[in-house]
């Protein structure tokens, strides 16, 4: 039976991560899909690692593997810690909020399902899909990184940036990913483009942003950081 392994970085994430896991359980996955659930906690500060254990008890149809940092490493790192643990087939990345809907997994195994894909990224830029109208710069350094990105990776996304995307378990677990901040998303896009046949889609998704007063994290300096990553493992080739 093929499964999805779903990895969740949590920092901070207490008051609304029921919502977000409450969201994953009731997605129906493609028929003889199973869900496997991998939480990695940041040493957040607030409830969030309680908050997961009454869930999990109260929900035992989604099992969930619960991971937790001793110490605050940034999101590249949880990722890295997750994407360790998975055992599925394929790995999607979930942020704990509720930016992105779990219900369009489907929409990215899509390709996978038709035998067309190793690596697919939900695109916020494309489609029809609804969008909240938020930050006008934030909007133009995402596709500035993207384009930026794409100079050195030779591919054509117009969203590099996207939480959503999904990878082939063996190929992801076969990288060496060093940052462990928002660096993760440059990184990890310039080294699975340079495997070799490698066959990368993008699919249109929705996009539900919050407000920094909601609680989003991004700022300014991981743009910049980003540019660097993009230099560093995109023009450089630095494993």
């Amino acid at each position: 039976m093929p499964t999805l392994s779903i990895v969740i970085p949590a920092y901070n994430e207490g008051p609304t991560i029921h919502l977000i896991l409450d969201k994953v359980l009731a997605v129906t996955l493609p028929k003889d899909w199973k869900k496997e659930v991998i939480i990695v906690n940041d040493c957040s500060k607030d409830h969030t690692e309680e908050a997961i254990h009454q869930w999990a008890a109260g929900h035992p149809a989604l099992p969930i593997s619960y991971h937790a940092h001793a110490y605050n490493q940034g999101k590249g790192a949880a990722l890295h810690t997750g994407i360790a643990q998975a055992t599925g087939d394929y790995v999607i990345i979930q942020d704990a909020d509720l930016e992105y809907d779990p219900e369009e997994y489907n929409l990215l195994l899509q390709p996978v399902l038709a035998g067309q894909a190793d690596v697919v990224y939900g695109s916020r830029f494309l489609g029809g899909n609804p969008h909240r109208i938020l930050f006008f710069w934030h909007s133009i350094g995402n596709k500035f990184l993207t384009f930026l990105s794409n100079m050195f990776t030779n591919l054509n996304l117009t969203d590099m940036e996207t939480c959503y995307k999904l990878f082939k378990r063996e190929m992801v677990q076969s990288l060496h990913l060093t940052e462990k901040r928002f660096g993760f998303e440059p990184e990890v896009t310039a080294k699975i483009s340079r495997i070799p046949k490698v066959r990368i889609y993008e699919v249109g998704i929705s996009y539900y942003g919050r407000t920094f007063e909601e609680g989003k994290k991004i700022g300014w300096k991981d743009g910049f950081r980003a540019i660097y990553c993009i230099l560093k493992y995109g023009a450089f080739k630095l494993r």
